[in-house]
């Protein structure tokens, strides 16, 4: 690796997903493994990574206003390297310079373990790589600078094949690769040994992996990591309907390790949207899984995404989703307004709901959501549930917060620092995004 590095700060601000998230702790364990060091922020920082995400037009938004301000951050002519990672930087490569002459860098995913060297070119010129390969490309995990020492992300298989009508991921992540069954376990080791008590495996649809090497599926996965030594808690996301057979079922019952709580997005409620969306499954086949998932785990609790808005989506279709939040009942929902992606097919659709029908939906469906949650909360006062302490609470920062098997977060108070311990907690009061509690 290149000595250009050595000594330099970096400062990475992410936008997304949980894998942009991951893929951020990955860049920055490469960086640092080839010399650099973090910085305290942009302002303090040589170099500075914009970790983006292309799903919505929002983050991408963002991403663009954050760099009108890093611009100026060289405007006093100070010598900082300014680049865009992630899927923007995969889908708009070839633009953003020409379009952000600040811009010196730009990386896909695929490019990430060649970042040092394309930092040294950059000090030259604008640097623009997003090429990858078909096959997994590992990058050691000891190098991982993690942000957490409590729960760790591992990821497991990257890119998609399902092409949903609405979703730029295929072409900002390419298609399915699952990483190798050995990594995995050896990644998961790694993470025993130094104390994580969580694990969540990661992937655009986990639910497709297949090991390279012995074809096993994510449910032989998931059996064989809820049996062996490791973290008391596993997680996983995001999972696809038409994906989510009885196997993976049976494989989170099988172990009480393997968390009651699973992320899976509904995106609407009506089935002739759902054609339209490309989802592979109907309303009636999704609400037969969520049935056959209760009740084989009863203390499950699932959560989902919505799309309010979708090319021709009606009043009725809209009222079927709103029905559907209020017959499954999630513990949590992660709701947007459509907006169309470049390359997609409903792009080409006609994006003929107007933005004041797609904004008066979502605030209806969030207010609904608001209810429904607040109403599932307010049944867990009284109940003692199993957190998981993670830090400080956000907005107190005498507290402390953790996250319960189900995913609610609970903040409480604690004699002493009680950071990556599981406690007992009895509910005392209950809001719709948190609750509060008495360890005992």
């Amino acid at each position: 690796m290149s000595d250009s590095l050595r000594g330099r700060r970096f400062h990475i601000r992410t936008f997304g997903c949980q894998m942009n998230e991951n893929d951020s702790e990955r860049i920055a364990g490469i960086l640092a493994a080839a010399g650099a060091v973090p910085a305290a922020g942009e302002e303090d920082a040589d170099i500075v990574i914009l970790n983006t995400c292309a799903v919505r037009a929002k983050p991408v938004e963002k991403m663009a206003s954050a760099l009108g301000r890093l611009g100026r951050l060289k405007s006093g002519g100070r010598k900082v390297l300014i680049g865009v990672a992630g899927c923007v930087a995969q889908i708009e490569a070839d633009a953003l310079p020409a379009r952000r002459p600040g811009v010196d860098f730009v990386a896909g995913p695929g490019a990430y373990p060649r970042l040092p060297k394309i930092l040294a070119r950059a000090l030259d010129a604008p640097v623009v790589d997003t090429g990858r390969v078909p096959d997994w490309q590992e990058v050691p995990p000891s190098i991982l600078a993690r942000h957490s020492p409590v729960s760790a992300y591992v990821t497991i298989m990257e890119g998609c094949d399902n092409f949903c009508s609405y979703c730029i991921v295929p072409m900002a992540r390419g298609r399915e690769k699952s990483r190798p069954l050995v990594s995995i376990r050896a990644e998961v080791d790694g993470l025993i040994r130094a104390g994580a008590k969580e694990i969540q495996f990661l992937g655009q649809n986990v639910n497709s992996y297949r090991d390279p090497a012995s074809g096993a599926d994510f449910a032989a996965l998931l059996t064989e990591m809820g049996r062996r030594p490791g973290p008391e808690w596993i997680r996983f996301v995001t999972s696809h309907p038409k994906d989510f057979g009885q196997p993976l079922i049976a494989a989170m019952a099988s172990s009480p390790r393997i968390c009651r709580q699973i992320h899976l997005p509904l995106q609407s409620g009506s089935s002739t949207v759902l054609a339209r969306m490309n989802r592979g499954y109907t309303r009636a086949v999704y609400l037969d899984l969520v049935g056959r998932l209760r009740t084989r785990l009863p203390e499950l609790c699932l959560s989902t995404d919505i799309i309010v808005g979708f090319p021709g989506e009606t009043e009725a279709e809209f009222r079927e989703t709103l029905s559907a939040l209020e017959e499954i009942r999630f513990a949590a929902i992660f709701s947007f307004r459509y907006s169309p992606r470049p390359g997609t097919t409903a792009a080409r659709m006609p994006d003929d709901v107007p933005l004041e029908i797609k904004r008066s939906r979502l605030i209806e469906a969030q207010a609904l959501q608001k209810r429904l949650q607040t109403e599932f909360h307010r049944g867990l006062v009284g109940r003692t549930l199993r957190v998981l302490a993670t830090g400080p609470a956000k907005k107190d920062p005498t507290a402390f917060s953790g996250r319960t098997e189900g995913g609610q977060i609970v903040n409480f108070r604690a004699g002493t620092d009680v950071t990556g311990s599981f406690l007992d907690v009895e509910i005392t009061a209950a809001g719709p995004y948190s609750l509060r509690g008495q360890p005992v």
